[in-house]
């Protein structure tokens, strides 16, 4: 009979059928994993007063400049009250712009300035960083399946929104 790895156990034999010790363990991952990718842009963000709110609208704001204050709530998928406590906050401190719908005026278009591009900057370096780093270790199969196994972890809005973001440049 052959005995299985630690790394055998965790990957699963069969990837059609993961018990549930091999999901727990995944599952486990993924919470360390996240603190790893936040533990970085947390110190940054910590010099500045900011929490991951901040971090997320700049983000997708860098992303998507101009998007609208309705579409970044789609994608943060916060309350209205939330997004504006943090973008009140960023506007009032010189890093975000919000613009004036040109068509619609009841629309506000946002984007980073100076300050606020050079601050996302900082950020997405530091994750940048960690991830080019853990992705040479994996090698270039496991980028391709990380990939593919959170993109379809998913839920279809999520999914939609993640490829029209990749449309826009992401």
């Amino acid at each position: 009979m052959k005995s299985t790895s630690s790394a055998e156990n965790w990957l699963g034999e069969n990837l059609l059928y993961l018990t549930d010790a091999q999901l727990r363990q995944g599952t486990e991952a993924m919470f360390f994993a996240y603190r790893g990718f936040t533990t970085d842009p947390d110190k940054i963000l910590e010099e500045f007063g900011y929490g991951r709110a901040h971090h997320r609208a700049i983000h997708f704001i860098q992303v998507s400049p101009g998007s609208t204050v309705n579409k970044l709530l789609s994608i943060l998928g916060i309350t209205k009250q939330s997004l504006n406590r943090v973008l009140r906050t960023l506007i009032a401190d010189g890093l975000v712009e919000s613009h004036v719908g040109q068509v619609d005026r009841r629309e506000r278009h946002l984007f980073l300035t100076e300050i606020g591009g050079t601050l996302e900057k900082q950020l997405s370096t530091a994750q940048h960083k960690r991830m080019r780093d853990a992705f040479r270790k994996a090698g270039p199969d496991a980028v391709a399946g990380f990939r593919k196994v959170l993109e379809s972890m998913m839920d279809q809005k999520m999914q939609d929104i993640f490829k029209e973001l990749r449309r826009d440049g992401l």
